[in-house]
């Protein structure tokens, strides 16, 4: 897919949210590709930030309130083609639940040492670098 055919469609807003040293995952029922379990996400809406979808998305998909910490970066994804956006989030409350059944079939909170087995691929080097600051503590 070419750049400009990316930037045609929304972007995504994907959530990297942490607690207690784990990190929120979702399993999507239907894989994009080889994406079956990922961050919250969803698309941009407009007169929406990324960090404010990043927000919302997992507040749709989980039932938790999270708040906006710092962007991480951005890329065109290289496995779907879509522009996306990541966003490090903390729990402000709620309890993780799946809300959004047509969409989700689980989520998992995990620890760092775990996520390859669950995106065997590898992270986005902004994403990996933080996680790993910050769930390695």
């Amino acid at each position: 897919m070419t750049e400009q055919a990316a930037e045609e469609r929304p972007g995504i807003a994907a959530a990297i949210v942490t607690d207690a040293g784990r990190v929120l995952m979702v399993r999507r029922r239907v894989s994009e590709g080889q994406l079956s379990w990922q961050f919250p996400a969803g698309e941009i809406e407009g007169g929406e930030s990324s960090e404010q979808a990043a927000v919302r998305e997992t507040q749709e998909e989980t039932g938790l309130t999270v708040k906006a910490i710092k962007l991480l970066g951005e890329r065109v994804h290289p496995k779907t083609g879509r522009l996306m956006s990541y966003t490090a989030c903390e729990v402000v409350s709620g309890v993780a639940e799946v809300v959004d059944t047509e969409e989700l079939d689980a989520f998992a909170w995990v620890a760092l040492a775990d996520i390859p087995e669950y995106v065997p691929y590898g992270l986005f080097e902004p994403v990996q670098e933080f996680l790993t600051a910050s769930l390695a503590r």
